[in-house]
């Protein structure tokens, strides 16, 4: 006896075998058929969709997940463009706090918005003795006051309180950690407001590093929040770099650096994993701190490198023959140089045919970059919706021949390079529809097209978010289609994205999402 059976639906099942189904058997959270296999069986429940369109669940590769849950309680300066108006919300947040000397926090800042970064001496007018942080949308700076700087080394730089990157990682140090159970309620948050847009799975990117991580034990905050009832969706984690030490393995191991105990990818269950180590090479474009062969337009200089690019490279390779899949963060073309240089000199030393590594981002990618991406087997995990929300600034940014080489849709596939979808929520809305219709159109919200001819067809960016990311997440055996024998993790769609106008799709509702083969995630009414 099945389950579940559920009916009266278009089932897309990304599954080349068998594309488009009608009914689907469910027994103990795993598809035990299609169609004529299960229609006539018995079921526990029988659930008619009423003509709904069914996916697999969507997988977001690339999401910060506690980040996502704590900005959604954090005070917020987002939309404001003027500098006193800034300055308001944080005195207004200044003055709920306790006592003289704790720490703010303040979400959403972004100087593109106000023309300019803020300073120390702006903040310390509102400050009231409290000390001050305020981070860039991009997660790769920060606004802090005096009092924070203060505190800080001679030798941090920073320009009037903006802080980036591992200068931002030296203010973030001086904070006590978030606690397990604080972590493990923010991930809650955003594990469920990811149920809602139809994501059942998802690479959280980087936990217990110096930029993106919240606590060095910060795994044990995400088996909390399972055992709590606080993880209703897969998740598989990327650790930080940061986190590898030199040990003293066998020489036959072939391993200079590793976590403790040898951790490595592929540890873990169905609903918590640890995945990629996640090694940064560069910043973000936000910040103008990726890290770029020739300057940004109108400014002159190309970003920068978050460390030596030989002691980048020994990182990547250190991971390499430690046994990690790797997911290097490359947002400009010259730290793809050094992603792509170090992951030939690793394969070449030992090689792994089977690794998948990744480049994160991969923001921009001259042409004569595309061969080596599939020559040396490399995902490219993108976030088309940076985009759909920023791209008016980061085609200015890039200028008239660099602009069509940003967030690649159509030339990673001719090359036979695999195109994996993700949000890096929260820096943009973590929609999958809203990104399929982007790489469709690559319009902007204001309308603009950028990169015309890196368009792609729907049913290929719906594999981007389906097949491609179980693909990139090794688990191409379980999750990405709706086939016999894998994890009956769906989403119900109001409507069928191949059939709608292209602009409605990032519009269509998302119904339900269902992991192992229960409803977890509708959104609230």
């Amino acid at each position: 006896m099945l389950c579940t059976r559920l009916t009266n639906a278009r089932f897309l099942t990304m599954d080349p075998d068998h594309p488009v189904a009608h009914d689907l058997g469910i027994w103990r959270g795993r598809i035990v058929g299609l169609d004529e296999a299960v229609t006539s069986l018995p079921a526990r429940e029988v659930i008619d969709l009423q003509g709904a369109t069914v996916l697999p669940g969507f997988i977001d590769a690339h999401v910060h997940l506690a980040w996502t849950g704590f900005k959604e309680n954090t005070p917020s300066i987002a939309g404001r463009s003027r500098i006193d108006d800034v300055l308001a919300v944080v005195e207004e947040a200044v003055t709920r706090k306790g006592s003289p000397g704790s720490w703010v926090s303040i979400a959403g800042y972004d100087q593109r918005a106000l023309g300019r970064h803020l300073t120390a001496a702006e903040v310390d007018k509102v400050s009231h003795g409290r000390k001050v942080f305020l981070l860039h949308d991009s997660g790769h700076g920060c606004v802090v006051n005096t009092a924070v700087l203060d505190l800080l080394p001679a030798d941090i730089p920073h320009d009037s309180g903006f802080l980036t990157e591992g200068a931002m990682g030296a203010a973030r140090a001086l904070r006590l950690p978030y606690s397990q159970a604080e972590l493990a309620e923010a991930i809650g948050r955003a594990a469920r407001t990811c149920l809602a847009q139809g994501v059942t799975a998802c690479a959280e990117a980087g936990i217990g590093g110096t930029l993106f991580g919240h606590s060095p034990v910060e795994l044990g905050a995400y088996q909390l929040a399972a055992e709590k009832g606080l993880l209703p969706l897969r998740v598989q984690l990327m650790v930080s770099a940061d986190r590898l030490r030199t040990v003293a393995a066998h020489e036959a191991d072939g391993i200079p650096r590793a976590l403790d105990l040898g951790l490595r990818t592929g540890f873990g269950g169905d609903r918590l994993s640890v995945g990629a180590l996640k090694i940064y090479t560069d910043g973000g474009m936000m910040a103008r701190t990726a890290a770029l062969s020739s300057p940004y337009e109108g400014l002159d200089h190309t970003g920068q490198l978050q460390d030596d690019p030989d002691v980048l490279a020994d990182t990547i390779v250190d991971g390499h023959l430690a046994g990690w899949q790797l997911a290097v963060h490359a947002i400009g073309d010259r730290a793809a140089d050094i992603a792509l240089d170090a992951l030939e000199r690793a394969q070449r030393l030992r090689p792994r045919p089977g690794a998948r590594h990744r480049i994160e981002h991969a923001g921009l990618i001259r042409p004569d970059q595309l061969p080596r991406f599939a020559q040396l087997g490399i995902s490219a995990v993108v976030q088309p919706d940076f985009l759909r929300c920023f791209g008016d600034d980061y085609a200015a940014i890039m200028g008239e021949q660099r602009a069509p080489w940003l967030y690649r849709g159509r030339a990673f596939l001719d090359h036979g390079i695999t195109l994996v979808g993700s949000s890096d929520r929260p820096v943009t809305d973590g929609s999958p529809l809203r990104a399929v219709q982007f790489m469709v159109e690559r319009a902007s919200e204001s309308g603009q097209v950028i990169g015309p001819d890196e368009g792609i067809t729907v049913d290929e960016a719906l594999r981007a978010y389906t097949v491609a990311g179980a693909f990139a997440c090794h688990r191409e055996d379980s999750l990405g289609s709706l086939t016999p024998g894998k994890l009956a993790d769906l989403v119900v769609l109001g409507d069928d994205p191949r059939h709608v106008d292209t602009s409605r799709i990032g519009d269509i509702e998302v119904l339900a999402t269902y992991v192992d083969g229960r409803e977890t995630g509708r959104p609230a009414s």
